[in-house]
């Protein structure tokens, strides 16, 4: 038989547990009271306009929804179109292919896709939280492949890490 005691005990551990967690999330993510809900507006593509970038279609909206989807997946907020309690918005300004090692007559052996995306967060809950940052990553491939063979799996991997980092500084303050 359990006791009055263990059972009460029980009782106010879940308590604890379940009102002690705040608005802290499983995924890491330190939202502040009273946001409900985030926005994330079209990075626009500017990695033309950089020496040595180049100009990939579609990158964009790639990347513009692989970040509301970590947003949604990683958090309990509402994605809304305008008025969020959480503003993401920014432009891709690298988009560049550059040899990584040589073979021995001086032919790349590797090749290195580079994306960088500049973000500007605004926490309209919490201001101080904002910030204007350049996030960067990259996948490294044979130079014998062609980058239309890697391309899909490569943004894949490139956003994964890029967007995490994103969340990463936005919410969970790494």
């Amino acid at each position: 038989m359990i006791s009055k005691f263990n059972r009460n005990y029980k009782y106010l551990i879940l308590f604890l547990f379940t009102y002690g967690c705040g608005n802290y999330s499983f995924t890491g993510a330190s939202i502040p009271e009273g946001t409900e809900s985030f926005q994330v507006n079209l990075f626009e593509n500017n990695a033309g306009n950089n020496v040595g970038s180049i100009f990939e279609p579609g990158l964009d909206r790639d990347f513009t929804i692989a970040l509301q989807n970590i947003l949604e997946n990683q958090t309990n907020l509402q994605m809304v179109q305008s008025n969020g309690d959480l503003l993401y918005e920014g432009e891709i300004v690298e988009y560049r292919v550059s040899p990584m090692t040589a073979t021995a007559d001086l032919n790349a052996a590797q090749n290195r896709l580079s994306i960088s995306i500049s973000v500007n967060f605004q926490n309209f809950k919490k201001e101080d939280d904002g910030f204007e940052r350049r996030f960067s990553f990259y996948f490294d491939y044979p130079a014998e492949q062609q980058l239309i063979s890697i391309k899909s799996e490569a943004h894949d991997i490139i956003f994964e890490r890029i967007t995490q980092d994103i969340f990463n500084a936005s919410l969970a303050k790494w």
